[in-house]
């Protein structure tokens, strides 16, 4: 089944969201492509009007949007005659995303925030946490991030595909609790409605399975990069990270609207375990960096008993040469000697942390030269053993 042609939202049955804090929403080049070339809001206004409903609320949404191509061919419509293959591509979406920005900037009086992302970004541990690091303040800020794949530099062995899947990283790269993704078909079918009148919608899909992807095809769409495949692989990249993905139709507004109000006609696609047990998991059995930071006891009862971040009030000092961004242990010194206390990803490399040992937080600026913020391992990031 593709996702290239609209059907009736009657067919699935409403139910109700879970609650959420921080989602992602994916809107695909289908939603956003005008008939004669370029951007058109006729969709993408009523999904401004769903996130804008959702910050107005207290709730924190991403953005992933596609179209900087289309929006670029139709600046210079040969321009995909001048180049070859992925130059092309790449030309079209530089000229193309000042005005895929300007077309979100006009639906919202809060600043949008363009984020260009790469494969090299995400797979790269200390790349990650900074892209990590500058949405969550952008999100803080209050701000609107709205993300892409920087199209003008990927090459295509380090392309990451597609937006779903692009959409399905940044979900869990900013912890997030849901995954919209916005499409031009109401949902998951167990065939292709269009030639098959037996296709039955699936309101939820508990667990995506050999068959469950075999319900799905390629790309219908001339704009898009991917169809109900590539979504189906998006929601199992999230589910992966305790992250629930919805698929719904963008260009229905009554769905949008019921959106907006936490009621869902769609397939929700469940995630395989909780979003914190996800991250968890992760972090208690990714590699660990040769070397330690080592806390005192009064850090160490913050830790276990509080849930708090380790600040550098509480470290004495670090063994080894771990980098920014390296998983490593953290060791409680005391009268008996060491023990393993806690596990987390590293906010300062083991020199830095050497020199801000014992230092407020408020110190670390002025000791470096530079700050990545106040913790030396954030709660978040952190999983005790």
């Amino acid at each position: 089944m593709n996702d290239a042609a609209t059907t009736t939202a009657t067919a699935f049955t409403e139910q109700l969201l879970p609650p959420w804090r921080r989602a992602v929403l994916k809107v695909g080049s289908s939603l956003l492509a005008a008939d004669g070339g370029g951007l058109s809001p006729k969709f993408a206004l009523g999904l401004a009007q769903f996130v804008s409903a959702n910050v107005l609320a207290g709730r924190e949404v991403v953005i992933v949007s596609s179209g900087a191509v289309a929006a670029g061919r139709a600046i210079v419509p040969k321009a995909a005659e001048a180049g070859a293959g992925i130059a092309a591509r790449q030309a079209l979406a530089a000229l193309g995303q000042a005005q895929l920005i300007g077309l979100w900037q006009r639906f919202f009086e809060r600043p949008v925030a363009q984020v260009l992302l790469t494969h090299d970004d995400l797979r790269n541990r200390r790349r990650y946490l900074n892209a990590r690091a500058t949405l969550l303040e952008l999100l803080a800020l209050g701000t609107l991030p709205v993300v892409n794949e920087n199209d003008t530099v990927s090459i295509d062995e380090l392309k990451l595909g597609d937006n779903d899947n692009l959409a399905a990283v940044v979900a869990a790269l900013v912890d997030a609790d849901a995954l919209f993704i916005a499409t031009d078909i109401d949902g998951l079918y167990t065939a292709d409605p269009r030639s098959n009148p037996a296709a039955r919608p699936l309101d939820e899909v508990t667990a995506l399975t050999p068959e469950v992807f075999a319900m799905a095809g390629g790309s219908g769409s001339s704009v898009g990069t991917g169809g109900m495949r590539t979504k189906l692989e998006a929601a199992a990249k999230a589910g992966a990270a305790g992250v629930e993905t919805y698929l719904f139709n963008g260009r229905s507004a009554e769905v949008v609207r019921g959106l907006a109000q936490d009621r869902l006609r769609g397939t929700r696609l469940h995630a395989a375990q909780t979003r914190i047990a996800a991250r968890k998991g992760w972090l208690r059995h990714a590699p660990v960096e040769p070397g330690a930071i080592l806390v005192d006891a009064g850090a160490a009862g913050a830790l276990v008993e509080r849930g708090a971040s380790l600040l550098p009030g509480g470290v004495i000092g670090a063994e080894g040469d771990f980098r920014r961004g390296d998983m490593v242990e953290v060791q409680l010194r005391g009268e008996d000697g060491q023990r393993r206390l806690a596990r987390g990803i590293a906010q300062y490399s083991a020199a830095d942390i050497r020199r801000i040992a014992r230092r407020h937080s408020r110190d670390i600026e002025a000791v470096l030269g530079y700050s990545y913020g106040e913790n030396v391992i954030h709660r978040d990031d952190l999983v005790l053993l």
